[in-house]
Order: structure tokens, then C-alpha cells, then sequence
């Protein structure tokens, strides 16, 4: 289980989200056909298994429409559901749950998908001491939530931005003319604070790349199963190794089982299908 987010730091996305359902006007339909002052207890339940995340955020887009709204959370974000289960309860003014609903189940569809999606790799890695991780291929704007998302289902998270670490990949190493020469220029100007990853695809660059020495993770992109295993035992543990490219669910224990420390994966957050939710009045 990991810990919420402040929702001081989710509350510009969440009110980004509802301004841009509600429009300029509101929510007409509620206000023509509900009657003031008309109050309800509804509940958002799940129609399918799986792992829950969002829920925080669907608070949020609750009590940000209404904070007089009562929300109690009945699943937290990071536990595994059953179809029927009912996540969360929301009482009082019936127009501001019908206001929120659509940006709350959107949220927590979305961000339930990643994390079961996230949950299933992470099962397939029972057994040895590969993680899951995921990488920069998330929505606009949601990286921050969708990556939350994949902590959630047990996984990890890769670098959040382009400030965060360096990652040498294939057209880094091609304009800078070669391994050894990227390696060097690495060593010559980065921050000893920040850890340096590069990308090869062959086992002769990883030859080279343990030879000069000035990275603290490979990234074997797009490598076979068996290449991986060579990459393995050429490594002996002296760097963290990360498998990505082409991984898929069905691949996941093969890689695993290979001795990688990590399998990256962009379709954890760029192919998660949206775990479906529903609000019952």
C-alpha cells in the first residue's frame, strides 16, 4: 500500500478536470430536472475484479462540487476488488453527486485499469526478484496519478521526467558518437547526485558499455529471451540490469525468470484497459 498524495498537489488536476465537464453554465441537465434541495446516498461500485486506485481523486471531485457532501471510502487505493463491491458512499445533495459523477468514475476507471493491469505483470514475477516498472508513455497531463496508479497494482515507478536522471538512448548515443565518448562526456558533466542509465542493443555495447565503466543502469531494448539471459551472466550483478521492449503479459515470467532487475513496460500505462465502475443511485 502506498501513501496518498497531498491532495494539495492533485486538487489543480482534479478542478482542471471538473471545469472542463461542467463547462460554462454548470451541469444543465441536473439543474432542470432534479429538484432543490433533493438528497440521495449513491454508490460507486465495481462491475468487474480488480484493483482499485482513483479513489482519493474521486473523493476530491466530490468535494470539490460540493464540500458538504459526506464520502466515505470503503476500498482504498491498492486493494484488490470483486465485481459488486461497492468502493465508496456518497450522501447528501443529489445535483452535486450527478455533477461530479462522470470526472470521479473517470478517474478511478482509468486509474483501476493501470493498476490491475499493473497487478497481473507483477504476478507473473512470483518467484525471483524482478520488478515491474513503468515508464514516460502516460496521458498528458495524468503522469502523475497515472503513475500512482501503477504503485497501487505493486509496481514501480521509472524516471518522472526528463530532470529526473539521465538515460542515454540509441539517437543520444548516435549524435554523441558512440558509447565510450557518451560515457565520457556523462562522467566529465553530470551531477554526482543523479544516476546515469543508457540504452544498448547488443551484447557487444554492453561489452563496452561494463568496460568503460560510468552508468548505473542498462536498458536492453528489445532483446529475446535468450539474450537476455547472456546479457545476465555477462553483467554478474555488477549493474542493474532493465529488460524493455516488446514486453507483453504473456512474456513477463520468461523475462523474469532470466534474472533482469527490472522489465519496463509502456503499456502499463499507454494500454491499461479502463476497469469498469458505476454509480448506483
Amino acid at each position: 500500500m502506498t501513501t496518498a498524495l497531498p491532495d494539495l498537489i492533485l486538487e489543480p488536476l482534479v478542478r482542471a478536470a471538473l471545469m472542463e465537464d461542467l463547462g460554462t453554465y454548470g451541469d444543465v441537465t441536473t439543474r432542470s430536472v432534479i429538484p432543490a434541495g433533493t438528497t440521495y446516498t449513491a454508490r460507486l461500485r465495481a462491475r468487474a475484479a480488480g484493483v482499485v486506485s482513483g479513489m482519493q481523486i474521486a473523493r476530491m471531485a466530490f468535494h470539490l462540487v460540493d464540500p458538504t457532501l459526506q464520502v466515505r471510502t470503503l476500498k482504498t487505493d491498492g486493494s484488490t476488488i470483486a465485481k459488486g463491491d461497492v468502493l465508496m458512499e456518497i450522501e447528501g445533495s443529489a445535483a452535486a453527486i450527478l455533477s461530479a459523477e462522470r470526472v470521479a468514475l473517470n478517474f478511478a476507471g482509468r486509474l483501476s485499469g493501470i493498476a490491475t493491469l499493473t497487478a497481473a505483470c507483477v504476478a507473473e514475477t512470483k518467484g525471483t526478484e524482478t520488478r515491474i516498472t513503468c515508464t514516460r508513455k502516460t496521458t498528458p497531463g495524468l503522469r502523475m496519478v497515472e503513475k500512482q496508479a501503477v504503485l497501487h497494482g505493486g509496481g514501480f515507478n521509472h524516471r518522472f521526467s526528463l530532470s529526473d536522471a539521465i538515460l542515454i538512448k540509441d539517437n543520444h548515443i548516435a549524435a554523441a558518437g558512440g558509447i565510450r565518448p557518451v560515457l565520457q562526456a556523462v562522467k566529465a558533466n553530470a551531477s554526482h547526485m543523479i544516476r546515469v542509465e543508457i540504452e544498448v542493443d547488443t551484447l557487444d555495447q554492453l561489452a563496452e558499455v561494463l568496460d568503460e565503466t560510468g552508468a548505473d543502469v542498462v536498458l536492453l531494448d528489445n532483446m529475446d529471451t535468450a539474450t537476455l539471459s547472456k546479457a545476465v551472466e555477462m553483467a554478474q550483478g555488477r549493474i542493474v540490469l532493465e529488460a524493455s521492449g516488446n514486453m507483453t503479459l504473456p512474456r513477463i515470467a520468461k523475462v523474469a525468470a532470466t534474472g533482469v532487475n527490472y522489465i519496463s513496460m509502456g503499456a502499463l500505462t499507454h494500454s491499461a484497459t479502463t476497469l469498469d465502475l458505476g454509480l448506483d443511485f
